[in-house]
This record gives C-alpha cells, sequence and structure tokens, in this order.
C-alpha cells in the first residue's frame, strides 16, 4: 500500500477521498498528533501485541494516550475472542477517566479495530482512533481462521453513523510489513 492510504483528513474514508462529514456532530478538541507521534505510539502498540503473544494471547494491542500526544495513561493488550484489547482498553478508560477528558484522548492500536471494538470507543468517548494496519490487511494476514473470523466492516463506517465526529487515522503505509509479519507468523502456527 501507499502512502495514501493513510488519509490527510481525519476521518475520511481512504477509498474515497471524501471529507468528514460532521454536520454539527461534535469533534474532539485541540490539535491532532503529529505523524512521528502517531507511528511512535503505533510502534509501541505493537509490543503491547508481542507481549499478548508471549501470555498466549492473538497478536492485538492497543495503548491510551493523554490529550498531550505523549502520555501513554493505559496498555492493554489481547485477552481473547470477545475481550478484545481496543474494547478492555476503553472500558478500563470510561471506568479511570471522565468523558471530557477521553475525548480529548488517542486511542492507538496495531490492527483497525472491528465494529465491537469501534462501538465500545464511541461509547467511552475517546475522540480519536489511530491504527497500523486494516481489516482487509488482517483477513489477507491471517486468512480465514476459526479463532479470527475478521467482519468486513470498517471502524470509519461504524463511527459515520454515530453522533459524534471521532477523528481517525489509519492505515500507515510504513507499518504494514511488520505488522503483517507478525499476524502471519501468529496465525501458521495456530
Amino acid at each position: 500500500m501507499t502512502d495514501s492510504h493513510a488519509p490527510a483528513t481525519p476521518h475520511a474514508s481512504p477509498a474515497s477521498h471524501k471529507p468528514p462529514v460532521t454536520s454539527g456532530r461534535p469533534t474532539p478538541p485541540g490539535a491532532d498528533p503529529t505523524r512521528e507521534q502517531m507511528i511512535r505510539h503505533l510502534r509501541r502498540a505493537g509490543e503491547v501485541a508481542e507481549r499478548a503473544v508471549k501470555f498466549g494471547h492473538h497478536p492485538f494491542g492497543a495503548i491510551l494516550v493523554a490529550p498531550d500526544h505523549e502520555t501513554v495513561l493505559i496498555e492493554q493488550g489481547n485477552v481473547d475472542t470477545v475481550n478484545h484489547a481496543e474494547s478492555v482498553l476503553a472500558r478500563t478508560a470510561a471506568a479511570s477517566f471522565s468523558e471530557d477528558y477521553l475525548w480529548g484522548c488517542t486511542l492507538y492500536t496495531n490492527v483497525e479495530p472491528c465494529c465491537m471494538c469501534s462501538g465500545t470507543v464511541y461509547w467511552a468517548n475517546i475522540g480519536r482512533l489511530v491504527y497500523g494496519a486494516d481489516e482487509k490487511d488482517l483477513l489477507a494476514a491471517t486468512g480465514s481462521h476459526d479463532e479470527n473470523p475478521t467482519m468486513s466492516l470498517p471502524c470509519r463506517t461504524v463511527f459515520d453513523h454515530s453522533q459524534k465526529a471521532i477523528k481517525v487515522f489509519g492505515p500507515f503505509a510504513e507499518l504494514q510489513k511488520e505488522i503483517a509479519q507478525m499476524q502471519q507468523a501468529f496465525w501458521a502456527i495456530r
């Protein structure tokens, strides 16, 4: 994939390059993280995914970063099929921080969140989401694995049907290969 798949406009669909549809929906406050910050935090989410594998879990990791775009508040690896890294992190965040504070935070994850996780991010009121590889790349790396039956429902589609304009950034071409290698290595031996 080329860098054009990482939208310049937050929440823009990479396929259509349309601007975000906010229509009066609230957007997160402040400036967005820089590309350098996004790449750095995505790599940390990848480290969390590697740690999850060492504990016998699937290779998915997520981190929550404060509104300063530097401070990591929570790290979470995948737990099981219904407790994905992103949804567990979002529930923990909702129990730990105010909705107003979370609206300025960013959730980073190595792979695009499924519709369950996207919904949990929405309900937790986390204002930004950054992911490294999209669901199509995950499916290509894992195949149709019984333990990971991916859903072809982009997180942007979930957010487009919500009442808040959550900003989404991803995928990132420079991380595609390393994310795919981690996924392929894990799912090949399952």
